[in-house]
């Protein structure tokens, strides 16, 4: 009988002792730790932070406020659609900054060069490439080919920044954009495959 009278005690004790630790818990403070204190001389900001688009101020010749440039247009696609996705790399980077008035300082430049072809029609890509070396770009650095019956394409490797300027010429028209090249690849020219 004895044994089982300890047991009975031993159990209840035990019990008695976990309702014990249990509501001795109950409003009592822990210890600071390190990271609470950190936590309470470092608040939670209440919004969220995002990083910043790059500023521009206004580059020589222009007079009204600037916008980056850039040739891409976001593709929207259906959900479970990845197509933007998946050609992302050939979204070219816009300019900002210094770059971005290299790159409008290009554009005027072979703007203004190209145009004399135009109103002569001379649309032959080897006289776009002989203009455009012409001011001073290196011939490894430039491409023109035929564009319709009445129009030639070109593209520009400015500087190795890469600053890279395009564009095209018609009868109607001389159009150059400056942008900073592709993601995963170096150079001008549109990249025909990503990762």
């Amino acid at each position: 009988m004895t044994v089982t009278r300890t047991t009975k005690v031993q159990g209840g004790v035990l019990a008695l002792a976990m309702l014990a630790l249990l509501t001795a818990g109950c409003g009592t403070q822990r210890p600071e730790s390190a990271g609470d204190a950190y936590r309470r001389t470092h608040p939670t900001p209440t919004a969220i932070s995002t990083p910043s688009k790059p500023t521009n101020l206004p580059c020589p010749g222009e007079t009204t406020t600037p916008t980056p440039t850039t040739s891409a247009s976001p593709v929207s696609a259906a959900p479970g659609d990845h197509y933007a996705e998946n050609h992302g790399f050939r979204d070219p980077f816009p300019l900002y900054g210094q770059s971005r008035c290299d790159g409008l300082a290009a554009v005027d430049r072979i703007e203004k060069a190209l145009e004399p072809l135009r109103k002569r029609g001379d649309f032959a890509p080897a006289s776009t490439r002989s203009a455009l070396t012409g001011l001073g770009y290196p011939a490894d650095t430039v491409e023109s080919y035929q564009n319709g019956p009445t129009g030639v394409s070109f593209l520009v490797e400015v500087n190795a920044s890469p600053v890279c300027v395009e564009g095209t010429m018609d009868r109607d028209t001389t159009q150059a954009h400056a942008f900073g090249g592709y993601p995963d690849h170096s150079g001008c020219d549109t990249p025909s495959g990503g990762h």
